[in-house]
């Protein structure tokens, strides 16, 4: 009987640990702000834009093969309409955008089907 009572007691011990274990780590562990590292901040010298970059940093970067990084889609552009004027953005150059997981992006292309005429119409 003895050894019964204290298998359900040790039961019923490690049922509360798992079931207040998530409440009582949250009370006693205080979650404080991440520093900030002053030194990391100086040393990028790619800087996340939530504004288009001038006309003159688009040719700047594209005069040093840099390419936007588009922070949002986490892809890249080399050139076309998208490059420097996506929202939220960045350049870098191509081998660091891969370092950082960035996939290029798809060749530019019209998307549009040619409207069908009546002579290449088949029947």
């Amino acid at each position: 009987m003895a050894n019964s009572l204290r298998k359900s007691i040790a039961v019923l011990g490690l049922s509360l640990m798992f079931s207040m274990g998530p409440w009582l780590q949250g009370i006693s562990l205080a979650q404080t702000a991440p520093a900030k590292d002053s030194k990391a901040a100086k040393s990028s010298s790619a800087k996340t834009t939530t504004t288009a970059p001038s006309d003159s940093e688009i040719a700047d970067a594209k005069a040093k093969g840099m390419v936007w990084v588009n922070t949002s889609s986490k892809i890249y552009h080399k050139e076309g309409k998208s490059y420097g004027k996506t929202k939220r953005g960045q350049f870098m150059s191509e081998d660091d955008a891969k370092k950082a997981g960035y996939r290029e992006a798809k060749t530019e292309t019209s998307t549009k089907a040619k409207p069908k005429t009546a002579d290449t119409k088949q029947k």
